[in-house]
Protein backbone atom coordinates (compact mmCIF):
# COMPACT_ATOMS: atom_id res chain seq x y z
CA UNK A 1 0.00 0.00 0.00
CA UNK A 2 2.69 2.76 0.56
CA UNK A 3 4.63 1.68 -2.12
CA UNK A 4 1.72 1.80 -4.34
CA UNK A 5 1.17 5.11 -2.85
CA UNK A 6 4.43 6.55 -3.30
CA UNK A 7 4.41 5.64 -7.00
CA UNK A 8 1.34 7.63 -7.53
CA UNK A 9 3.22 10.73 -5.59
CA UNK A 10 6.33 10.38 -7.76
CA UNK A 11 4.23 11.08 -11.08
CA UNK A 12 2.16 13.70 -9.80
CA UNK A 13 3.07 16.98 -11.55
CA UNK A 14 1.46 19.42 -9.03
CA UNK A 15 2.26 20.45 -5.37
CA UNK A 16 -0.46 22.01 -3.47
CA UNK A 17 1.72 24.63 -2.12
CA UNK A 18 3.00 25.36 -5.25
CA UNK A 19 0.69 27.15 -6.72
CA UNK A 20 1.71 27.75 -9.90
CA UNK A 21 2.40 24.09 -10.30
CA UNK A 22 -1.57 23.47 -10.61
CA UNK A 23 -2.21 26.61 -13.12
CA UNK A 24 -0.18 25.58 -15.03
CA UNK A 25 -1.13 22.10 -16.35
CA UNK A 26 1.08 19.14 -18.47
CA UNK A 27 -1.05 16.71 -20.71
CA UNK A 28 -0.90 13.70 -19.13
CA UNK A 29 -2.35 12.22 -22.05
CA UNK A 30 0.75 13.24 -24.64
CA UNK A 31 2.14 9.83 -24.44
CA UNK A 32 -1.01 7.71 -25.52
CA UNK A 33 -1.86 10.82 -28.30
CA UNK A 34 1.51 10.15 -30.00
CA UNK A 35 4.80 7.68 -29.85
CA UNK A 36 7.60 8.81 -27.70
CA UNK A 37 6.76 12.54 -27.29
CA UNK A 38 9.58 13.25 -25.08
CA UNK A 39 11.79 11.74 -27.18
CA UNK A 40 13.57 15.07 -29.72
CA UNK A 41 12.89 14.98 -33.26
CA UNK A 42 15.83 16.10 -35.06
CA UNK A 43 14.24 15.83 -38.36
CA UNK A 44 10.32 16.77 -38.12
CA UNK A 45 7.94 19.26 -36.05
CA UNK A 46 6.00 16.14 -34.46
CA UNK A 47 3.08 16.48 -32.29
CA UNK A 48 -0.36 14.55 -32.16
CA UNK A 49 -1.77 15.31 -35.41
CA UNK A 50 1.62 15.28 -37.19
CA UNK A 51 3.41 12.57 -35.98
CA UNK A 52 5.74 12.20 -39.50
CA UNK A 53 6.07 16.23 -39.79
CA UNK A 54 4.53 18.34 -41.98
CA UNK A 55 3.44 15.92 -44.55
CA UNK A 56 5.46 16.10 -47.97
CA UNK A 57 8.21 18.28 -46.33
CA UNK A 58 11.81 17.40 -47.60
CA UNK A 59 13.41 17.66 -44.34
CA UNK A 60 16.96 17.40 -46.44
CA UNK A 61 18.51 15.80 -43.65
CA UNK A 62 18.39 19.14 -41.68
CA UNK A 63 17.34 19.57 -38.14
CA UNK A 64 14.31 21.28 -37.64
CA UNK A 65 16.09 24.54 -36.29
CA UNK A 66 18.03 24.49 -39.39
CA UNK A 67 15.07 24.07 -41.92
CA UNK A 68 13.71 26.75 -39.95
CA UNK A 69 16.80 29.02 -41.27
CA UNK A 70 17.32 27.81 -44.52
CA UNK A 71 13.82 29.70 -45.70
CA UNK A 72 16.23 32.64 -45.18
CA UNK A 73 19.30 31.46 -47.37
CA UNK A 74 17.57 32.20 -50.93
CA UNK A 75 20.67 31.14 -53.08
CA UNK A 76 20.66 27.81 -50.61
CA UNK A 77 24.73 28.31 -50.05
CA UNK A 78 24.38 27.01 -46.54
CA UNK A 79 24.81 31.04 -44.99
CA UNK A 80 22.32 33.68 -44.51
CA UNK A 81 23.60 37.01 -45.63
CA UNK A 82 21.86 40.50 -44.59
CA UNK A 83 20.27 40.91 -47.82
CA UNK A 84 18.74 37.52 -47.60
CA UNK A 85 17.34 37.98 -44.50
CA UNK A 86 15.40 41.27 -45.69
CA UNK A 87 14.45 39.46 -48.46
CA UNK A 88 12.95 36.57 -46.56
CA UNK A 89 11.31 38.89 -44.99
CA UNK A 90 9.46 40.46 -47.27
CA UNK A 91 8.73 37.55 -49.02
CA UNK A 92 6.44 36.33 -46.09
CA UNK A 93 4.82 39.99 -46.41
CA UNK A 94 6.60 42.30 -43.68
CA UNK A 95 6.64 45.63 -45.00
CA UNK A 96 9.99 47.12 -46.28
CA UNK A 97 11.04 49.11 -42.49
CA UNK A 98 10.79 45.58 -40.35
CA UNK A 99 12.48 44.10 -43.26
CA UNK A 100 15.26 46.30 -42.99
CA UNK A 101 15.48 46.04 -39.18
CA UNK A 102 15.67 42.05 -39.31
CA UNK A 103 18.11 42.24 -41.59
CA UNK A 104 20.18 44.61 -39.35
CA UNK A 105 19.92 42.90 -36.36
CA UNK A 106 19.39 39.29 -36.54
CA UNK A 107 22.47 39.00 -38.33
CA UNK A 108 24.00 41.04 -36.26
CA UNK A 109 23.01 38.71 -33.10
CA UNK A 110 23.81 35.43 -35.06
CA UNK A 111 26.74 35.92 -37.23
CA UNK A 112 29.61 35.87 -34.99
CA UNK A 113 28.30 32.77 -32.70
CA UNK A 114 27.31 30.47 -36.00
CA UNK A 115 30.74 31.22 -37.63
CA UNK A 116 32.81 28.70 -38.45
CA UNK A 117 36.08 30.34 -36.79
CA UNK A 118 37.12 33.01 -34.83
CA UNK A 119 37.46 36.34 -36.76
CA UNK A 120 34.05 38.04 -37.37
CA UNK A 121 32.88 39.35 -40.82
CA UNK A 122 31.73 42.37 -41.75
CA UNK A 123 29.47 41.16 -44.01
CA UNK A 124 27.41 39.43 -40.76
CA UNK A 125 27.09 35.97 -42.37
CA UNK A 126 24.94 33.56 -40.51
CA UNK A 127 25.88 29.73 -41.18
CA UNK A 128 22.76 27.55 -41.15
CA UNK A 129 25.42 24.67 -40.38
CA UNK A 130 26.08 26.21 -36.66
CA UNK A 131 22.73 27.77 -36.48
CA UNK A 132 22.22 26.00 -32.93
CA UNK A 133 24.97 27.93 -31.53
CA UNK A 134 22.36 30.93 -31.66
CA UNK A 135 19.80 29.71 -30.22
CA UNK A 136 18.52 32.03 -26.92
CA UNK A 137 17.12 31.63 -23.71
CA UNK A 138 13.89 32.81 -21.96
CA UNK A 139 12.20 30.40 -25.26
CA UNK A 140 9.42 27.57 -24.58
CA UNK A 141 12.78 25.12 -25.11
CA UNK A 142 10.70 23.17 -28.00
CA UNK A 143 14.14 23.47 -29.34
CA UNK A 144 16.54 21.89 -27.64
CA UNK A 145 20.40 22.80 -27.36
CA UNK A 146 21.16 21.56 -30.79
CA UNK A 147 18.55 22.41 -33.10
CA UNK A 148 16.04 19.03 -32.46
CA UNK A 149 12.51 19.45 -31.59
CA UNK A 150 10.83 18.58 -28.71
CA UNK A 151 7.18 17.65 -28.95
CA UNK A 152 6.68 17.46 -25.12
CA UNK A 153 7.70 20.71 -24.36
CA UNK A 154 5.67 22.30 -27.55
CA UNK A 155 2.64 20.75 -26.46
CA UNK A 156 3.20 22.22 -23.18
CA UNK A 157 2.93 25.79 -24.60
CA UNK A 158 -0.73 24.90 -24.90
CA UNK A 159 -1.21 22.83 -22.12
CA UNK A 160 -0.40 25.67 -19.65
CA UNK A 161 -1.26 28.70 -21.48
CA UNK A 162 -3.66 27.83 -23.72
CA UNK A 163 -6.78 28.15 -21.48
CA UNK A 164 -9.36 29.82 -23.75
CA UNK A 165 -8.57 27.49 -26.23
CA UNK A 166 -7.12 23.95 -26.02
CA UNK A 167 -5.35 24.40 -29.65
CA UNK A 168 -4.91 27.89 -29.90
CA UNK A 169 -3.72 30.86 -27.95
CA UNK A 170 -4.53 34.18 -27.36
CA UNK A 171 -2.65 37.39 -27.27
CA UNK A 172 -2.80 37.55 -23.53
CA UNK A 173 -1.91 34.15 -23.18
CA UNK A 174 0.90 34.95 -25.31
CA UNK A 175 1.93 37.65 -22.83
CA UNK A 176 1.67 35.14 -19.86
CA UNK A 177 3.62 32.84 -21.87
CA UNK A 178 6.74 34.93 -22.09
CA UNK A 179 6.91 36.41 -19.06
CA UNK A 180 6.77 32.69 -17.41
CA UNK A 181 9.21 32.12 -19.81
CA UNK A 182 11.79 34.62 -18.78
CA UNK A 183 14.96 34.09 -17.40
CA UNK A 184 16.79 35.83 -14.64
CA UNK A 185 19.04 38.31 -16.15
CA UNK A 186 18.51 37.52 -19.98
CA UNK A 187 17.68 40.22 -21.61
CA UNK A 188 18.79 39.31 -25.02
CA UNK A 189 16.15 36.47 -24.56
CA UNK A 190 13.66 38.33 -23.60
CA UNK A 191 13.80 40.58 -26.51
CA UNK A 192 14.00 37.90 -28.77
CA UNK A 193 11.43 36.05 -27.59
CA UNK A 194 9.05 38.85 -27.16
CA UNK A 195 9.82 40.03 -30.90
CA UNK A 196 9.61 36.23 -32.50
CA UNK A 197 6.03 36.03 -31.18
CA UNK A 198 4.70 39.20 -31.98
CA UNK A 199 5.66 38.77 -35.60
CA UNK A 200 4.43 35.32 -35.61
CA UNK A 201 1.22 36.51 -34.14
CA UNK A 202 0.73 39.46 -36.13
CA UNK A 203 1.82 36.97 -39.43
CA UNK A 204 -0.55 34.50 -38.45
CA UNK A 205 -3.51 35.39 -35.76
CA UNK A 206 -6.96 34.45 -37.35
CA UNK A 207 -9.67 36.54 -37.83
CA UNK A 208 -10.95 36.17 -33.83
CA UNK A 209 -7.31 37.24 -33.06
CA UNK A 210 -6.28 33.42 -32.15
CA UNK A 211 -3.11 31.81 -33.31
CA UNK A 212 -4.02 28.28 -34.28
CA UNK A 213 -1.40 25.24 -32.92
CA UNK A 214 -0.76 24.39 -36.42
CA UNK A 215 0.70 27.57 -37.38
CA UNK A 216 2.66 27.92 -34.30
CA UNK A 217 4.36 24.44 -34.84
CA UNK A 218 4.72 25.02 -39.34
CA UNK A 219 6.82 28.13 -37.66
CA UNK A 220 9.18 25.31 -36.31
CA UNK A 221 9.73 23.81 -39.06
CA UNK A 222 10.01 26.77 -41.49
CA UNK A 223 7.00 25.50 -43.83
CA UNK A 224 4.48 28.41 -42.35
CA UNK A 225 7.00 30.80 -44.02
CA UNK A 226 6.82 28.91 -47.33
CA UNK A 227 2.87 29.36 -47.41
CA UNK A 228 2.99 32.61 -46.40
CA UNK A 229 5.15 33.30 -49.54
CA UNK A 230 3.24 31.19 -52.10
CA UNK A 231 0.01 32.98 -50.24
CA UNK A 232 1.81 36.38 -51.24
CA UNK A 233 3.05 35.39 -53.80
CA UNK A 234 -0.79 34.26 -55.58
CA UNK A 235 -1.91 37.40 -54.00
CA UNK A 236 0.54 39.55 -55.89
CA UNK A 237 -0.46 37.42 -58.91
CA UNK A 238 -4.10 38.71 -59.12
CA UNK A 239 -3.03 42.63 -59.01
Amino acid sequence: MSSSRTTDQSLQTFASEAAVTMERNINLNLKNQMPLPSLPRALVAADPSHPDGTKGRDHHNMSVLQQHASFFDRNKDGIVYPWETYQGFRAIGCGYPLSIAAGLFINLGLSYPTLPGYLPSLLFPVHIKNIHKGKHGSDTESYDTEGRFEPSKFDAIFSKYGLTHHDALTYEEINKMLKANRNLNDFVGWISSLAEWKLLYNLGKDEKGLIHRETIRAVYDGSLFEHLERKRAARMNKN
